[in-house]
């Protein structure tokens, strides 16, 4: 599979980098192609490195603004004009959605792919690994708007929130044999 992953570009502790180690160690022995938004910064460079040492494929989809920071051992690198591009071709490049921890650009990255399956504009699965609770505070948002009836679609039909990296791709291959059939 190609797995498209949103997630910062900051450098972060262990409590956050342990799991996307693991992710992205996951991926690359199971021979899935990572679909990322092609930067060697911060929490972006560590997943790379970790899918590209466990064997795996890297596309990265970067932005000309952001073209100092791309990752040079990427296998595809293409360049969007600007973020709305980026998003739309990661988003477009990917068979399944894997959030990680983030700022305001993954979180803007999150909704969007939710309310376009929401819309029925994708059916690809989407995970989020909640590493160290991280997300626990959305995933509370997302509950209360569902029970409010502000959601069309029952939330696990939306996203799948992951405690660990081995239960995040567990979903995502089991999702995707389901689609295949």
């Amino acid at each position: 599979m190609d797995i498209t992953v949103f997630c910062s570009a900051a450098a972060l502790d262990d409590r956050y980098t342990a799991p996307a180690k693991e992710f992205a160690a996951l991926l690359g022995k199971r021979g899935h192609t990572l679909v990322w938004g092609g930067s060697d910064a911060g929490l972006m460079g560590v997943l790379a490195d970790g899918v590209k040492e466990a064997g795996g494929r890297l596309v990265g989809i970067s932005v000309e603004l952001l073209a100092h920071k791309t990752y040079r051992g990427a296998d595809e690198l293409v360049m969007a004009r600007d973020l709305p591009e980026r998003k739309a071709a990661l988003l477009a490049r990917g068979d399944a959605i894997v959030v990680l921890v983030g700022g305001l650009g993954t979180l803007d990255e999150l909704t969007e792919v939710l309310e376009l399956k929401k819309h029925g504009l994708h059916t690809k699965p989407v995970v989020v690994l909640d590493s160290a609770g991280f997300f626990a505070g959305l995933r509370s948002q997302l509950v209360r708007m569902a029970a409010e009836g502000f959601l069309p679609r029952p939330l696990d039909e939306l996203v799948f929130f992951a405690e660990d990296a081995d239960s995040a791709l567990a979903y995502l291959e089991a999702a995707g044999e389901a689609s295949a059939a």
